[in-house]
């Protein structure tokens, strides 16, 4: 069987966990093609022409990406959970290897914060004090460095420099005060290549003290960009199981990217234009405009969106091997939705 065509019975078999309302339907049928139909596509193979079959593969991608809409409510991102001990927010981590699913049973061998990739959102406020538990159940070692949080150097999370490695089986407490907000990210700093890509990284977000520093926004969404071990994802999912960011018509929306994996990605959103107003964690003094906002290794960036055009706009990474071929979207794609 070509790889073609074994992706295309992959996505098949994978959205028939859909549910029973023909994804045909939820897009209007664009190709007339019913629920039987669906189910019969590799039998059809043989006699399709090959422009047609491609069609179907990519609308096949799309019914799956809009049947799955509302089943993952922590796309975006799911919150630490933390406890006080006495003005100390502590945050415990643990480092797990496993299988890791990014979508519709593709599975990998991934390493885990606490089960899941990314890891949780651990967000604080300027001033806070915070302290990191960190168990190490993996089969190497590891370290956590807090990427561009303003730190004492003791724990800045670089074995032989900083720290000993957190040795398979052992704890290592980082304990600090929060002193610049913003966008930051915490990940591996051992063996970092492999254990980034594979799954140890998440977003660090820091409030600022004052509120009305910060923009009004009707929503805040966190993207985090990852590839090579996992493959092409956007919060540790491949098109078409990630989650489209849904607003309303005049609604402004924040966007907070963390590119944690080896490549650039410049992210394009159709029809809605990106305000750029901050880079790795610092307002810009001049906020800029753009439809693609070229993202790479270890930056963040925080954009402003107004949805202020009806309609699904395509939302994906612009290096084409890395969302889209002949068997349709895959990877860092998602979409904004703006709705009346």
């Amino acid at each position: 069987m070509s790889t073609r065509y074994a992706r295309r019975d992959f996505l098949k078999l994978a959205g028939a966990a859909v549910g029973g309302t023909s994804a045909a339907v939820l897009t209007g049928g664009a190709l007339g093609v019913s629920a039987q139909e669906h189910s019969e596509l590799p039998a059809m193979q043989t006699t399709l022409p090959d422009w047609e079959a491609m069609d179907l593969h990519h609308q096949e991608g799309v019914d799956i990406f809009l049947g799955n809409i509302g089943s993952d409510p922590n796309f975006w991102g799911k919150p630490m959970a933390y406890e006080m001990d006495g003005n100390v927010k502590v945050f415990r981590i643990t480092c797990t290897e496993g299988k890791w699913d990014t979508g519709g049973g593709m599975e990998f061998d991934a390493m885990m914060y606490n089960g899941i990739v990314p890891g949780e959102v651990i967000r604080v406020t300027e001033g806070d004090r915070v302290r990191l538990v960190v168990r190490n159940e993996m089969n190497q070692s590891t370290a956590i460095h807090a990427h561009g949080l303003r730190l004492p150097n003791a724990v800045d999370g670089i074995p032989f420099i900083t720290q000993p490695p957190i040795t398979p089986g052992s704890e290592f407490v980082y304990e600090f005060d929060i002193i610049n907000y913003g966008s930051h990210m915490y990940h591996s700093h051992h063996n970092s290549a492999e254990q980034n890509t594979r799954g140890l990284l998440g977003a660090f977000i820091v409030d600022p003290a004052d509120a009305s520093r910060e923009p009004a926004v009707s929503a805040e969404y966190i993207c985090v960009l990852n590839d090579s071990a996992l493959g092409f994802t956007i919060n540790g999912k491949g098109f078409p199981y990630t989650q489209p960011i849904i607003a309303k018509l005049g609604d402004r929306i924040r966007i907070r990217y963390f590119n944690e994996g080896l490549m650039i990605h410049p992210m394009h959103l159709h029809g809605l234009p990106q305000l750029v107003i901050a880079k790795d964690g610092f307002n810009l003094p001049m906020p800029y405009m753009c439809d693609t906002l070229n993202i790479a290794p270890g930056e963040r960036y925080d954009v402003l969106v107004d949805c202020d055009m009806l309609g699904a706009w395509a939302f994906h990474c612009h290096i084409l091997s890395h969302a889209e071929g002949r068997d349709g979207m895959f990877g860092m794609v998602t979409a904004v939705v703006v709705q009346e």
